[in-house]
């Protein structure tokens, strides 16, 4: 039976939540806006377009919202290259391991189209892949579920037997509409998560948490149609 690992990226793969601090702070003090960290940690995990509605609401434009989006998203990239990036512990190991057992893995990600491919270039991650969706890919941001769906269809696999890896809580309830069983890794932003499986990182995740996701997945489908 084919299986699908989707991953979301940043707090859950890789940790680059200081750089985009730095980013949204160096865009959005100059227009008068203080972002204190319980405020960034509520909106981590979102799309720019709502998060700078949230914060300006009918004030600006959608032309303003997306150009200031970019000019954000820029800086981040900029920060990224410069200091570099590691993946968060654990995380190649899953990887490596999902791969090698047949899984087919893609990114669910809520970051723009040139921040996914600035992050795989960095890191080379691409090899364990089997495709990518991110927020300029889908029309509605998390907790939506468009992005974990056509995360699904991009690597030819059904909700049923997809298990999302979330940081956030509109991750973990986007994987919930989508149909999909979800594992959440705990963070200094979110501490507690609404998922089928929670761990307080990769390392400590168990071996059989993929396994026994699906396995419940298709026994709780084969109950429906019995």
């Amino acid at each position: 039976m084919s299986r699908a690992a989707l991953w979301d990226l940043d707090g859950t793969l890789i940790d680059s939540a200081g750089y985009h601090w730095e980013s949204w702070r160096a865009i959005l003090e100059p227009r008068g806006v203080v972002m204190d960290i319980s405020e960034f940690g509520r909106w981590f995990g979102k799309r720019n377009d709502t998060i700078l509605r949230e914060v300006f609401g009918e004030r600006m434009s959608a032309t303003e919202i997306e150009e200031l989006s970019e000019t954000k998203e820029a800086h981040y990239r900029k920060t990224l290259l410069e200091r570099g990036l590691e993946l968060l512990p654990g995380a190649s190991d899953w990887l490596a391991r999902l791969h090698s057992a047949g899984w087919r893995q893609a990114l669910a990600t809520s970051a723009p189209r040139a921040n996914v491919e600035a992050v795989l270039e960095l890191l080379g991650i691409g090899r364990w892949l089997d495709g990518w969706v991110s927020a300029d890919d889908v029309g509605k941001g998390k907790p939506d579920p468009d992005v974990f769906l056509a995360a699904a269809r991009a690597v030819g696999v059904g909700p049923a037997a997809c298990v999302v890896v979330e940081d956030a809580p509109a991750g973990v309830e986007g994987a919930r509409r989508a149909g999909m069983r979800s594992i959440g890794i705990l963070s200094d932003h979110h501490r507690r998560l609404d998922a089928d499986v929670v761990a307080s990182s990769l390392e400590t995740l168990p071996l059989d948490a993929f396994e026994r996701l699906v396995g419940i997945a298709a026994v709780r489908s084969g109950s429906q149609h019995a």
